[in-house]
């Protein structure tokens, strides 16, 4: 593992006292294990440490990291099996937004997720993972494909926001994303989403409405960035930190919010250092939950969908 970020500084400096030990113990043929294992010790507690009690600023620096496994990521190391599905029908396909029917634990489900791309030249191919509205009405038109033939749908969501540039409101980003919330909510087969990095206002929910919606440990959702948030308020971005704690943006604020149905829990120093480890949770969990929907009856499935979200935010006055 490779520190990456300011407050990781603290575990960068064991791991290159542990490096140097390491070469003088190779250089020198002296027994230096002893050493060895007590820094390996600190660094173990300092990354417990340092991991477990993150602000929320450094939360979304997490799930902004540039190895955090992706969606395309995701479905290789989850599914035994992906035919992508491409276009909306009406204006072009949208390389932020992936989708298709996969095969997770031998059982037929549609995926759809964001994609940010990993290089320069990716995300510049994948728009950043900022879906346009012809990504949002290629994402409805593979859940109506599920729902036709019965298949449940889970989204992975990944995304700074929606694309806000002139043709995409042109095009209709508003309704696009509000069509899919009213479609969501009634589509007849159970839904899974999964909030895998950043989850950033409407570009987010435009795929978040399901019957289980989970947070990454080190992921965000909120209805504007930090960044955003402070240039609006303070008219700097130098209160980012400041924007990211009022927010309440993090899992477990969500959670405690009773925004979001469960956690789930990534490996020590986020999902980039073990990505397997972490897929082979969400895949369990997506088997677990589907197996559990699946057996009720659709209808009582989507009311309790409706409920679900419509009870958020309702304030009851006595």
């Amino acid at each position: 593992m490779k520190p990456t970020f300011d407050f990781e500084k603290p575990i960068a400096i064991l791991m290159e006292e542990l490096e140097k030990v390491k070469q003088a113990q190779e250089k020198t043929k002296v027994d230096f294990s002893a050493t060895i294992r007590e820094i390996e010790a600190k660094i173990d507690q300092t990354q417990k440490d340092v991991y477990n009690n993150l602000t929320g600023w450094q939360k979304v620096q997490m799930s902004r990291h540039p190895e955090r496994p992706q969606t395309l990521d995701y479905i290789a190391m989850m599914c035994e099996d992906f035919i992508e599905l491409h276009g909306d029908r009406t204006v072009k396909d949208d390389k932020a937004i992936v989708g298709g029917f996969a095969t997770i634990d031998g059982k037929p489900v549609m995926i759809i997720g964001h994609q940010k791309g990993k290089n320069t030249k990716e995300r510049q191919f994948r728009n950043f993972g900022m879906a346009n509205p012809e990504g949002y009405r290629k994402a409805l038109r593979l859940m109506r494909m599920a729902e036709k033939f019965n298949v449940p749908v889970v989204c992975l969501i990944d995304t700074m926001g929606a694309y806000p540039g002139l043709e995409a409101e042109e095009r209709g980003q508003g309704e696009a994303i509000a069509r899919n919330l009213l479609e969501m909510s009634v589509l007849k087969v159970p839904i899974l989403c999964f909030i895998v990095g950043e989850g950033a206002s409407g570009g987010a929910l435009g795929i978040g409405i399901g019957d289980r919606v989970y947070m990454l440990e080190y992921s965000w959702y909120s209805v504007i960035s930090p960044e955003s948030c402070s240039s609006i308020l303070w008219r700097s971005w130098d209160y980012k930190e400041k924007a990211a704690d009022a927010l309440k943006l993090t899992a477990d604020d969500m959670y405690a919010n009773k925004l979001i149905d469960g956690i789930i829990k990534e490996p020590l120093g986020g999902a980039q250092n073990d990505p397997a480890a972490i897929a082979s949770t969400l895949k369990q969990q997506i088997v677990s939950d589907l197996e559990t929907l699946t057996k009720k009856d659709i209808k009582k499935v989507v009311s309790e969908r409706i409920d679900k979200f419509s009870s958020m935010g309702v304030v009851n006055e006595h």
